[in-house]
């Protein structure tokens, strides 16, 4: 299956106090592509306050998600900058100022997608690009994804 990223998951700029919030923003953008239910976001920040700031995946970027569930109706992604970058509470990796949110329906699936994203991410620069990025298609064109149906 083919991630995509309507511009309904993409939100430019958003200002944030703190990572819950960021996660958040992440989620909403989610469930408003159609790829999950608004439950699913509070198990991404139960996820981070379980297990940590884990979801710090590079210099400025998380990465958050949870397991597959009944609350993830399809595979996506979410992509979110912020005005202002947040820390999460990694030790070499904050501040964050790129949030991407993943859900998956299947073990997989997740596997298939942290892999792609993380090709992507090789090239760190790519981060900094996200971090400015002006509309949905830069942002689209940065991670190698189709817009696919707009919700």
């Amino acid at each position: 299956m083919t991630t995509t990223l309507p511009d309904t998951a993409v939100v430019l700029g958003a200002d944030v106090p703190d990572w819950r919030t960021a996660v958040r923003e992440s989620g909403r953008a989610l469930t408003r592509a159609k790829v999950t239910r608004p439950e699913y976001t509070e198990r991404m920040i139960g996820v981070i306050e379980e297990f940590g700031a884990y979801v710090v995946i590079a210099p400025g970027l998380a990465l958050a998600h949870a397991r597959p569930g009944p609350d993830v109706l399809g595979e996506g992604l979410s992509v979110v900058t912020l005005a202002t970058p947040v820390d999460f509470g990694h030790p070499h990796n904050d501040p964050v100022r790129v949030v991407i949110g993943l859900a998956v329906a299947n073990a997989e699936e997740h596997v298939a997608s942290v892999a792609r994203l993380a090709n992507v991410f090789n090239d760190l620069g790519v981060i900094d690009r996200l971090a400015q990025a002006t509309d949905a298609d830069e942002v689209r064109v940065l991670l190698g994804v189709p817009a696919g149906g707009e919700a």
